[in-house]
C-alpha cells in the first residue's frame, strides 16, 4: 500500500523525523530509508535499540503517536499513485481475487483507502500488524492467501519495497517489484520476477507472460 497505492512515503517521512525528534532522536531522510516496509513496532523498535531516547516515552506510546500523526497526514495530503486504477483491474482481470496486504496498522490502511476512494476495492484487506512478525517474513503474504482461499504458489505480489519483494518469495508467490527509484534501485531487488517503472506498466500481457 504505502508507496505502491499512495504516495505515503514522504507523509511518513515526515511523521517520523517529527515523533522521533519529540523524544530526542534526531532522524534525517536518509535515517528512515532504513525502515521502509517495516511494521510500526520494529520501526520502533529500530530506532530505540540504535538510539535509545530517555524519559518517560514508552515505545508504546511513541507508536502510538508515529501511527495517529501518518493516519491525519494521509487523510490530508494521500494522493494515489499513477497507475491505481488500471493496476486494480489487471489483477481482476479474468475472475482473479484481489487483496490489500500492507505493514500498516489498520487505522492507516482505512485512512487510505477512504482518502484514496478505494473502500469495497478488494476481496480481502489484512494488516502485518495482528501477525506474530512483519516483513520481511512472509507471514503477512501467506494468511493473506489463506484468507483469500488461494495457494501461495498461485498468488502474484505487487510491492514497491525490498523488504516486501523479500517476503514475497519467501512465501513462494511470484512477484513484480515497482520501486519507487526505478531504474536506480537496489541491485537485490533483481529476486523480483519482473521490475517496472510503475503500476502503469502493469498490464495483462505482463501478468500472462510472466505467470
Amino acid at each position: 500500500m504505502d508507496g505502491l497505492l499512495v504516495d505515503s512515503e514522504p507523509l511518513w517521512v515526515r511523521a517520523e523525523i517529527e515523533i522521533f525528534g519529540e523524544v530526542g532522536v534526531v532522524l534525517a531522510e536518509a535515517d528512515c530509508a532504513q525502515t521502509k516496509g517495516l511494521r510500526t513496532d520494529d520501526v520502533i523498535a529500530y530506532w530505540h535499540t540504535r538510539r535509545p531516547w530517555t524519559g518517560p516515552a514508552l515505545r508504546a506510546d511513541v507508536e502510538a503517536r508515529l501511527i495517529g500523526r501518518v493516519a491525519s497526514l494521509v487523510r490530508e495530503e494521500g494522493r494515489a499513485l499513477p497507475g491505481v486504477a488500471s493496476a486494480i483491474a489487471v489483477a481482476r482481470d479474468g475472475g482473479r481475487r484481489v487483496a490489500l496486504a500492507s505493514s500498516s496498522p489498520l487505522v492507516i490502511i482505512h485512512a487510505t483507502l477512504e482518502r484514496l476512494g478505494l473502500e469495497g476495492a478488494f476481496d480481502v484487506v489484512q494488516s502485518a500488524q495482528s501477525l506474530p512478525l512483519g516483513k520481511p517474513h512472509p507471514g503477512i503474504f501467506l494468511r493473506t492467501a489463506e484468507l483469500l482461499s488461494v495457494p501461495a504458489v498461485d498468488c502474484v505480489v505487487l510491492e514497491d519495497s525490498l523488504t516486501g519483494v523479500i517476503a514475497a518469495k519467501a512465501a513462494r508467490m511470484s512477484c513484480v517489484a515497482v520501486p519507487f527509484d526505478h531504474p536506480d534501485h537496489d541491485a537485490r531487488f533483481v529476486i523480483a520476477d519482473a521490475i517496472v517503472r510503475s503500476l502503469e506498466d502493469v498490464t495483462s500481457e505482463l501478468l500472462d507472460r510472466r505467470f
